[in-house]
């Protein structure tokens, strides 16, 4: 069983960040620490593989740790005739890092010209193969595919697989990466994935060519400087000879005394003619103040830079920017994980890798098994909130990890303007106008029958039913959506309301509830009811731990469900414990399949010290992962001092109960809180599916 794997190139380029990316990826969904380790770097400067890495997974150790040596250091030592003390030298670091993580992804030399340890070409792949070998790692080779003819990197990927297995190598799969053009790889006896070029992970953003060109920025903000930049479009020409040539995605060069070009290309972006990503104005003039001014009313969200060389120069200086994958650009990231996950059957490389999976749930596997399978599940979720910016910016992680199809509400022109300003991409979603959308009608004439008994007309209904929640709740009903999220910018009693009203409770389930996955350094925990449900009753209480802990379940957690209050056992009395104790003996006899313990406080529920002397015996003291909460002040409070004062995340609410999902967010959610919301929401409408 291999605990680490080793991922070397088989020539220069090839990009290694997006397979390293997906492997550390895949690894950590199955073990709670994932270990990063370089055997050699350049130590001249940062190694962008390496940051990126530690960042994403947490890796809490400093750099040079990560590492066996440097290029120059390897080079000495080789010319002195020292090569058993180098290898020596790098498993020795190596043995350092992979007692401390139970997996290490392993990112090997980069094929430098430049005399390296390793030397160029097959003397260099030996060095990568004799050092997996040393590691005990199986290797996954990646053959450079961009701008290859069909029979060079099939031949490449041939000669990997053999080169590596002749020098004593377990070669776990091969990888043809940035493949621009129609390919088959040919049969070997481990599998082989190609991964296509995507334009926006080797873009360089306009940051980095900022930072390349030494430009001044004249207008824009961070936002503006995170855009890609798939083209370079000089200006030069008349207005309407620039219009024609302008393409999606380019960073349009132009003198800086062109103010009439200027203010075209951020009106033709504005208008919706082509998505650019920036302006650079060149010969180190700037526009008029009164031009700016105008731009700047359109608000195109566009960077406009200047630099002091000419147009030629800059252009050639642009043509040797190479963007890079960094933490600090989630886009890019998230879009090499989802090219790697389309074309990589993860599943199957998982059974080959064979790594002993973690028996505690982690919040960093909780996370990412959630992204993998909300994509298994491949549900529709529609979010009412289409104007709101991180609605916008998770809608575009989702999308380019394939994990949901998406339905935005809103006007379509607001969301296209919004999303130009954001230089978010958003094509794979569907877009509904609530107001003027043909199912209007049919839900006007739904939500009338459903609230007949409320008074509820035909012509009220008609008002009622294009409010986005309501609009987004009616498609659940129909079948239209799988789920719905809200909440970034509406209350819960908003977001959930229309749920009680259509969607309402499965039968048996007495009272709809919520919960909280509280990720915490090193385990993740359940708390419910922290949202929705003021003072239940004892007959409530037990529905919320029941539906609780079969939350736990479905999203690998196993339920031992604590039923808290201010007293544990029968050491103290009165109707709010007398509450509990009714509660606990309720979901006993309702789920003797369950261990539940109660009437229980929270220090012995947790802390298997105090559980010894309060309750000893318990199979739940000491060891609870459900934590039931017996009324909504406690719930709230309990929840928002673990959030704040351990430095968890709290992800949810969630909502339990209902026939089908609706989820609410926190005013306050993050980016990453959406995303996750919304692939809770896709498993939930799998399961309530089945």
């Amino acid at each position: 069983m291999a605990r680490s794997v080793y991922l070397t190139s088989v020539s220069s380029g090839g990009g290694k960040s997006t397979v390293a990316l997906g492997l550390a990826e895949l690894l950590s969904r199955q073990v709670g620490r994932v270990g990063i380790f370089r055997p050699l770097v350049r130590g001249d400067q940062p190694d962008p593989i390496l940051a990126l890495l530690s960042e994403r997974y947490r890796v809490d150790l400093p750099i040079e740790d990560l590492t066996g040596t440097t290029y120059a250091e390897a080079t000495g030592m080789v010319a002195e005739g020292r090569r058993e003390q180098l290898v020596s030298r790098i498993v020795e670091r190596y043995r350092a890092i992979e007692r401390q993580f139970p997996a290490v992804v392993v990112v090997g030399s980069d094929f430098a010209d430049d005399g390296d340890g390793a030397g160029a070409g097959p003397r260099e792949l030996a060095f990568n193969a004799r050092l997996a070998t040393e590691f005990g790692s199986v290797v996954v080779p990646v053959v450079d595919g961009y701008e290859q003819e069909n029979s060079t990197v099939a031949a490449a990927a041939r000669g990997a697989y053999h080169d590596l297995a002749d020098l004593g190598a377990t070669v776990l799969a091969v990888v043809a990466n940035r493949v621009t053009g129609p390919l088959t790889l040919p049969e070997l006896p481990v599998p082989a994935y190609l991964i296509p070029e995507v334009p926006s992970v080797s873009a360089p953003t306009v940051a980095e060519v900022a930072t390349a060109l030494g430009a001044t920025q004249l207008g824009g903000d961070d936002a503006a400087l995170s855009r890609d930049v798939l083209d370079y479009v000089v200006g030069a020409a008349h207005v309407p000879t620039l219009l024609d040539h302008l393409t999606e995605g380019a960073l349009v060069i132009t003198p800086g005394d062109r103010d009439d070009l200027l203010v075209a290309t951020n009106a033709a972006h504005v208008a919706g003619q082509v998505a650019l990503s920036g302006l650079v104005l060149t010969l180190g003039e700037t526009p008029d103040p009164r031009t700016m001014r105008l731009v700047e009313r359109l608000r195109p969200g566009l960077a406009v830079l200047a630099v002091p060389s000419d147009s030629y120069d800059t252009v050639a200086a642009c043509n040797r920017i190479e963007g890079r994958l960094s933490a600090s650009n989630p886009r890019k990231v998230e879009a090499a994980l989802g090219a790697f996950e389309r074309c990589v059957d993860t599943d199957d490389l998982s059974r080959r890798l064979r790594v002993t999976r973690s028996q505690r749930v982690t919040p960093l596997m909780f996370e990412y098994d959630l992204i993998d399978r909300a994509r298994a599940q491949r549900r529709h979720v529609v979010l009412p909130e289409g104007n709101e910016e991180r609605i916008l910016r998770a809608a575009e992680i989702l999308l380019r990890r394939d994990v949901v199809e998406l339905t935005l509400l809103g006007r379509p022109d607001d969301i296209a303007r919004r999303t130009r300003e954001l230089g978010v991409d958003i094509a794979g979603a569907r877009v509904i106008d609530p107001f003027t959308s043909e199912w209007r009608d049919e839900f006007a004439d739904g939500y009338a029958q459903l609230r007949a008994h409320r008074g509820v007309t035909p012509d009220l209904a008609h008002d009622i039913v294009p409010q986005p929640n309501y609009f987004g709740t009616m498609m659940v009903w129909a079948g239209y959506a799988d789920g719905m999220v809200s909440g970034a910018t509406h209350t819960t009693a908003a977001t959930i309301r229309p749920a009680f009203e259509i969607i309402r409770n499965l039968p048996g389930v007495s009272i709809a509830s919520s919960v909280f996955f509280m990720l915490l350094a090193d385990r993740v925990l359940v708390y419910g009811d922290c949202a929705v449900n003021p003072d239940p009753d004892a007959a409530q209480l037990a529905d919320i731990a029941i539906s609780s802990a079969d939350t736990a379940v479905r999203f690998g957690i196993e339920p031992r469900v604590a039923m808290l209050s201010y007293s544990t056992g029968s050491s103290g009395a009165g109707a709010d414990v007398e509450k509990v104790a009714e509660a606990t003996r309720q979901v006993r006899e309702r789920r003797p399949d369950l261990l539940v313990e109660g009437p229980i406080q929270y220090d012995a529920a947790i802390d298997p010290t105090v559980a010894a002397t309060k309750l000893p015996g318990s199979t739940v003291a000491g060891r609870a992962t459900v934590f039931v909460f017996p009324d909504l002040n406690t719930g709230n409070n309990t929840y928002k001092a673990v959030q704040r004062s351990a430095r968890a995340v709290a992800v949810g609410p969630v909502m339990q109960g209902l026939r089908r999902p609706v989820n609410d967010l926190s005013r306050g959610a993050t980016v990453p809180d959406i995303v996750n919301t919304v692939a809770i929401t896709a498993i939930q409408a799998g399961e309530a599916g089945k």
